[in-house]
């Protein structure tokens, strides 16, 4: 079975409770337990880690190479300024799926460039708790 690593950033660990109308009223616990769910239905193996630290996901991501066939990364914040995360995405050469929530280009102006796309196979935004579950479809054709 293909292992996928899912990797929030900062501040989704307050999903559910945060910025409702941008990010729904469903725990980002509620939205992993159905991304796993549906990722065994895929047949991947789906590993979850969130910080709000950008050291600790760029080691997740090194270490990555080792475990994982691909990853899937909603980086959060960190996706429109972290050149570190970006770096060790492109380090890695594990195919990567990054996911926003929320539409990003329908947001403040400086949520509409994420420093991390370009090292990324695609980009989902916009569909909630919707955009992980197609980024498992999205990353299952990748590896």
């Amino acid at each position: 079975m293909k292992k996928i690593l899912l990797i929030n950033g900062a501040n989704l660990n307050l999903v559910g409770s945060r910025e409702t109308g941008v990010y729904g009223n469903i725990s980002m616990g509620e939205i992993i337990a159905q991304t796993t769910e549906k990722a065994s239905e895929l047949s991947l193996e789906l590993d979850y880690f969130q910080s709000n630290h950008e050291g600790k996901i760029i080691d997740l991501i090194h270490s990555a190479m080792k475990s994982y066939d691909g990853i899937i990364i909603n980086a959060g914040a960190f996706s429109h300024y972290s050149y570190a995360i970006r770096d060790a995405i492109a380090a890695i050469k594990l195919p990567c799926v990054e996911i926003h929530m929320s539409n990003i280009y329908n947001r403040e102006e400086f949520r509409k460039d994420s420093v991390i796309s370009a090292v990324c196979a695609g980009q989902i935004s916009g569909f909630g708790k919707n955009s992980y579950f197609l980024a498992l479809y999205a990353v299952k054709e990748l590896i």
